[in-house]
This record gives structure tokens, C-alpha cells and sequence, in this order.
């Protein structure tokens, strides 16, 4: 299965100058969150591709139009095509908004999980839109990661960890993949091609 991850930018590629030939060969699109709405409507419409989305902390707009023709995997664990997708969206909470929260808080969302982990025996892919706490996060608080996400890793060892909201054009040198273990770790920034 090929996967397209994407995030935090608009793809001119993708949307501008859209070429179905772009998509070729591509099974499943996974939003990282931070994309427009209508963006991700058009990506699904355009190439009859299913997408799934989890929410960015600017995607406060989602509430009132949500991506239409879209898959939101936020708060569950969505298997496709035998794949298992734990979504978990949002950054830390550094000023008042919806989509940011505490580590506390995002502890709680991910133990209301534990009766599907449990079904499900676990997940595949973590797909949330921070980075986990000491693992491609960034020192001020805007970019904090979330030490649930380690702590997830550590108990589920999934093979990938998918994430935004660190920009790659932060000037930071933010790196494109990591290790956690044997989860291969992504940030998913613009767009990342992954073959399962």
C-alpha cells in the first residue's frame, strides 16, 4: 500500500496545477492536519483516492465545514485495507483555541482509546499533528510535543509515527525522519511518500 501523508501546506502540485498522474499509484491520502478544508475535499474529489484527516490547531474552521467526502479518524483507530491508523490531532495548548490542549488533556483522549487498542490489538500508523515530547519538537511552547505519543510508541510499538506542525521551512533543522525503536518516525510536513 502507498500512502500519501500530508500537512501544514498546501501542495501547488497538488491543487494549482493538479496532474492525475501525480497520484499515480497511490492507495490512501492522510491528512497531519493544518490544510484547508476545501483542499483535502478536492484531493479526494479529484482522484477518487479516500482521505483521512486529523485536526491541526488552526483548523478551528472544520466545526462549521468540515472536509466534505472526507474520513476524520480523530479520537479513533480507523483500519484501512487491514492497516490500523490511530488518529490524535491538535498541538499543545499555548494560548486560549480549540484543537490545543495539556498533556494531561491528551493523556485522557488517548486512555478513551483503550477499549478500541484493545479490540483492535493495537495500532499500525500514529497519525497526530505534534511531534512527541523530545523527538523532532521544538524548545518554545507552540511546538512542544505531546509525551503521550512516546508513551503510545513505547506500549504499541507501531511501525510509523506520522506528524506535522514542525514546518520544514522553519529554518530549525527539523530532521524528515527519525527512529523511535523500530517506529519509523515522520513529519509529514508539505507531503511524504510512504510504501507499506
Amino acid at each position: 500500500m502507498k500512502i500519501l501523508f500530508i500537512s501544514d501546506e498546501e501542495s501547488k502540485e497538488y491543487w494549482d496545477f493538479f496532474r492525475r498522474e501525480a497520484f499515480e499509484g497511490i492507495d490512501l491520502i492522510v491528512s497531519c492536519g493544518d490544510l484547508e478544508a476545501e483542499y483535502l475535499s478536492f484531493l479526494t474529489t479529484m482522484t477518487s483516492i479516500p482521505v483521512l484527516y486529523i485536526k491541526g490547531n488552526h483548523d478551528y474552521k472544520y466545526e462549521n465545514r468540515p472536509p466534505e467526502g472526507c474520513i476524520c479518524i480523530e479520537d479513533d483507530i480507523y483500519e484501512y485495507e487491514g492497516v490500523r491508523f490511530l488518529g490524535l490531532g491538535g498541538s499543545y495548548r499555548y494560548k486560549e483555541g480549540g484543537n490545543q490542549f495539556t498533556e494531561e488533556e491528551m493523556r485522557r483522549r488517548a486512555r478513551r482509546l483503550w477499549f478500541k487498542l484493545l479490540r483492535k490489538k493495537g495500532f499500525d500508523v500514529l497519525v497526530t499533528h505534534a511531534p512527541a515530547y523530545g523527538v523532532n519538537d521544538g524548545e518554545d511552547l507552540p511546538h512542544r510535543g505531546f509525551e503521550t505519543f512516546g508513551e503510545l510508541i513505547q506500549k504499541y510499538n507501531p511501525k510509523y509515527f506520522v506528524h506535522g506542525h514542525v514546518h520544514m521551512n522553519y529554518g530549525r533543522q527539523y530532521p524528515r525522519e527519525d527512529k523511535v525503536g523500530e517506529t519509523k518516525v515522520i513529519n509529514a510536513f508539505h507531503h511524504y511518500v510512504v510504501e507499506l
